[in-house]
């Protein structure tokens, strides 16, 4: 037979081809283009040509589909999310650039914010979750009156823009006078309550005053 695939026999010769119906092990003979008798296994287990006599499975597959010997394109793995650390200590990542006007020290903007912690808990957001409805808070670009992180990562944005922030403690509630806090106990007492460990702030930038 040349170098086709073995004969039938060594197909069936594995303990588990007595098993095989008809219908699970369909085959059929040709002759190819270069006179050659090939074997097309329709749907043989897997499991049983490995433990076979068959020899490299991928060279028999290659002869019953050319198709099947194409390599297949190689998986790339999802590029790392781009992250920059500002002077400061804050980690940022943007998310929209925005195109309006852009915010600098002591500027007043009017901004939504969610806070979480970095294990993804929930802390508190100016967008309620369920109605859409938005509270957003207007503070100035100060560090007597914002904390640091939080100014750090407004400063440079543009009307429009979204960032999202990992702040470190030590640049953010170092004192309960700093804002953005919120005003209902509940969710001022949660946020607090985190105050000494690193928070995440996802920012968007509505107004430049």
């Amino acid at each position: 037979m040349g170098m086709g695939a073995p004969p039938l026999q060594a197909l069936f010769s594995h303990p588990q081809a007595s098993a095989w119906s008809i219908k699970q092990a369909r085959y059929a003979v040709r002759k190819n283009s270069f006179s050659k008798r090939d074997i097309i296994v329709g749907s043989l287990p897997r499991r049983a040509l490995l433990s076979s006599g068959l020899g490299l499975v991928p060279v028999l597959l290659s002869i019953v589909n050319p198709v099947l010997a194409v390599p297949l394109p190689e998986m790339k793995e999802p590029e790392s999310v781009r992250t920059r650390k500002l002077p400061g200590g804050v980690r940022v990542q943007d998310i929209f650039e925005g195109e309006g006007q852009e915010a600098g020290e002591g500027d007043f903007v009017e901004f939504n914010y969610v806070c979480r912690r970095t294990n993804g808990y929930f802390v508190y957001s100016t967008v309620d979750q369920f109605s859409g409805e938005a509270m957003p808070v207007t503070l100035p670009l100060d560090e007597k009156q914002i904390i640091k992180g939080l100014k750090d990562v407004l400063v440079g944005m543009k009307v429009g823009g979204k960032r999202r922030a990992l702040i470190p403690p030590s640049l953010g509630y170092v004192t309960e006078k700093l804002e953005p806090i919120p005003d209902e106990f509940g969710p001022r007492r949660s946020l607090l309550s985190h105050a000494k460990e690193p928070l995440v702030f996802e920012v968007q930038l509505l107004k430049v005053f």
